[in-house]
């Protein structure tokens, strides 16, 4: 089946589309998941423009730009042209943990030695503290803790490296906007589903698990929510599909091969088809990702995401060339 769609430039050929598996009752919504299977910088170009929502006013772009040299986090030179063409600004917030990025100091060391500093500006938007936003109709936090530097910015770029995570079982577009936005008190914040925003006390303070995942829901909730769903967009780049994170200095080896890129107005759609990707895969590797997810439950993220409307996990997919 062919599909055209009149957002795309000339170049972005759209091929066939593919919808999941679970079919939409009456009233859902099926959102749309673009794919590219090449990984390169005029690809993420290509997707972004596939999407139709440009950026305006000032951009934020939120990376993670990685814990260390071993770190999988995204290449400078992958993201740099994206980046450029928005005119945007590379965003991130202190870490709860120690390590290479939980002072600003340390922080900007880290992105100097990442090369991020060399493509473009970066902002750590609770160097100069943080600041609460409402999170309406949550399952635990009544509001967020983010980066005072947030309420600066009036689009945003979730350009998001999707893999596995020890605490969370995957991080993806929805994992990226809420611990990822969320100040170094925050995070606490959200690890702890509300018990503490003190970081030293976080680890005192771990709750239930799913009571943590669907804390991160509710942060994506407030960021949505103040930002504005029509001025956002996600993307996730699917690849050294390790079971670690980027917050990880010493990652597990990836064990299966890169996906591409996926992107989406939708993050619930978004991760879900990234999830689904991997699952499906015939790739032999993807066991150790696979019961990465399974074992700390991490699809729950996504179905709390849904139950507070921050999109569907009825999607199709769009394949660009």
């Amino acid at each position: 089946m062919k599909l055209i769609n009149l957002a795309l430039t000339a170049a972005a050929i759209l091929c066939s589309s593919t919808v999941y598996a679970t079919s939409p009752t009456a009233t859902e919504s099926v959102a749309t998941v673009y794919h590219i299977k090449e990984i390169s910088p005029q690809s993420l170009i290509k997707i972004y423009k596939a999407l139709g929502r440009n950026a305006n006013g000032k951009v934020a772009v939120k990376i993670s730009s990685g814990e260390s040299m071993k770190s999988n986090h995204l290449s400078p030179k992958l993201i740099a042209p994206l980046v450029n063409s928005v005119n945007g600004t590379l965003v991130e917030c202190n870490t709860a943990y120690p390590g290479n990025r939980n002072t600003t100091q340390a922080h900007i060391q880290a992105i100097k030695d990442h090369g991020y500093a060399d493509i473009a500006p970066f902002d750590i938007m609770d160097a100069d503290g943080d600041t609460t936003i409402t999170i309406k109709g949550g399952f635990h936090l009544p509001y967020d803790i983010v980066g005072k530097n947030f309420l600066n910015y009036d689009f945003m770029i979730v350009l998001s490296h999707f893999k596995g995570h020890a605490m969370g079982g995957m991080g993806g577009a929805l994992k990226n906007i809420s611990i990822g936005i969320g100040s170094s008190n925050g995070k606490a914040w959200i690890h702890t589903a509300g018990k503490t925003n003190n970081p030293n006390e976080l680890w005192d303070n771990l709750p239930e698990q799913d009571d943590f995942l669907e804390s991160m829901a509710d942060a994506c909730k407030g960021v949505i929510d103040h930002m504005g769903a029509e001025n956002m967009v996600y993307i996730n780049v699917a690849n050294n599909l390790s079971v670690d994170c980027d917050c990880n200095g010493n990652p597990a080896t990836p064990k299966m091969d890169d996906l591409g890129i996926y992107a989406s107005t939708d993050p619930v759609a978004l991760d879900r088809a990234c999830v689904d990707a991997v699952f499906q895969s015939s790739d032999p590797g993807k066991g150790d990702l696979i019961e990465r997810i399974n074992s700390r439950h991490g699809t729950h993220t996504i179905t709390s995401a849904e139950k507070l409307g921050l999109g569907s996990q009825s999607y199709k997919i769009i394949e660009i060339e």
